[in-house]
């Protein structure tokens, strides 16, 4: 008997069918909705967080330049116990990138040619066919730059997508989160911290707190504390961890003395990122129970308050035995930028990417183009 085997392409095709049915019925939905208005109404994009849409030609996607562009978006998320991909991948020919497909969230569009360009580059849009999407470009004169601009700039390509879906939850959380997370971070350090509104039991400390989902099957936490700054090497990863285990040791112990929670340091890593344009030292790695079998992946932020000259770490993590936790974990390092230091406002992580603007006059035009007006 022959196994029959499944081929990137025809995962890909069947994604995307199923895609462009969903799409279809909520663009009639749209049509019966506006069809009394002579205004044109955007739609909302679609997708869930970290889907992402390939517009590329079928022949490409399956050549070396495809692979390259596919390892990228394949590659595993850092920092959690067991490998999970960064994005959901989609791909889809650009003949049949029309307007039920075009209001994906996350559009990658591909266009290699050596008439128009001398070398690859990036560049994005917002909001070009539907509310709240974002459109990435890659331009390239040859399909050999593209694969070597993918293997050179990869993390590029996953850190500017990472950051428009973390900026989409930030926005949601300015009007959904959780009280309780809000009230202790204005109470306990006179700072504002919006977490996920299913985060509602606590426990206070000294200079600490700790929130919690008490979930019946996977655990979503924040914590927050604070300690004085020292100077430069407050910010070396081994002064940072170092400060991690003793504040959780003395506030999450576990269920007998000599149980409390400690850092995994050979597999959690450390590096400078911007927060609301100023320093700040993110952590990434895992957890455990000390002389238990409990355990996980956390991320924090430390930060300077400069005019206390005290160290504000905002940390989130996950207990999720047996359960992805790639959704969980975004979800809490997304909030995590919105920890407003005293006289601070929550503003959009920032990326380098150019953006082109596309105005109300060019939206209309693109789509009497496409409908063949």
């Amino acid at each position: 008997m022959t196994e029959n085997t499944i081929t990137p392409r025809q995962t890909a095709h069947a994604i995307t069918a199923k895609m462009r049915a969903g799409m279809l019925f909520a663009l009639c939905t749209l049509m019966l909705l506006t069809s009394c208005r002579k205004e044109f109404v955007m739609p909302r994009a679609s997708g869930r967080p970290y889907e992402v849409m390939v517009v590329m030609t079928d022949r490409d996607w399956q050549a070396p330049q495809g692979r390259a562009l596919f390892r990228v978006l394949d590659t595993d998320i850092p920092g959690l116990p067991q490998p999970e991909r960064s994005f959901h991948i989609s791909q889809v020919e650009p003949r049949h990138f029309d307007t039920v497909l075009n209001i994906f969230r996350n559009v990658i569009l591909v266009d290699i040619n050596p008439k128009l360009y001398t070398r690859t580059a990036m560049k994005f849009t917002r909001d070009k066919y539907s509310i709240d999407q974002i459109v990435l470009t890659i331009q390239s004169p040859s399909p050999q730059d593209f694969a070597d601009f993918c293997d050179t700039h990869g993390q590029d390509i996953i850190d500017f997508l990472t950051k428009m879906e973390m900026n989409r939850l930030i926005r949601e959380l300015r009007d959904k989160y959780s009280r309780v997370t809000a009230d202790l971070a204005r109470e306990l350090f006179d700072c504002e911290l919006h977490a996920p509104d299913e985060i509602k039991s606590y426990k206070r400390g000294t200079d600490f707190f700790w929130t919690s989902s008490n979930g019946a099957s996977a655990l979503v936490n924040i914590c927050m504390y604070t300690y004085p700054y020292e100077g430069p090497h407050t910010f070396t990863k081994s002064y940072v961890l170092a400060k991690r285990d003793s504040v959780m040791a003395v506030n999450i112990p576990g269920t007998l003395p000599h149980m409390h929670m400690a850092t995994d340091t050979l597999r959690t890593f450390v590096k400078p990122i911007v927060v609301h344009g100023q320093y700040a030292m993110e952590a990434r790695g895992l957890w455990y129970m000390e002389n238990d079998g409990m355990g996980g992946p956390f991320v924090s932020h430390s930060r300077v308050d400069t005019t206390r000259n005290i160290v504000v770490v905002v940390e989130g993590f996950v207990f999720a035995p047996e359960k992805m936790k790639r959704g969980l974990m975004r979800r809490l390092e997304g909030s995590l930028y919105t920890l407003n230091l005293p006289h601070e406002q929550t503003a959009p992580i920032v990326t380098t990417l150019e953006e082109v603007v596309v105005t109300p006059e060019q939206r209309q035009e693109e789509r009497r183009r496409r409908n063949g007006n």
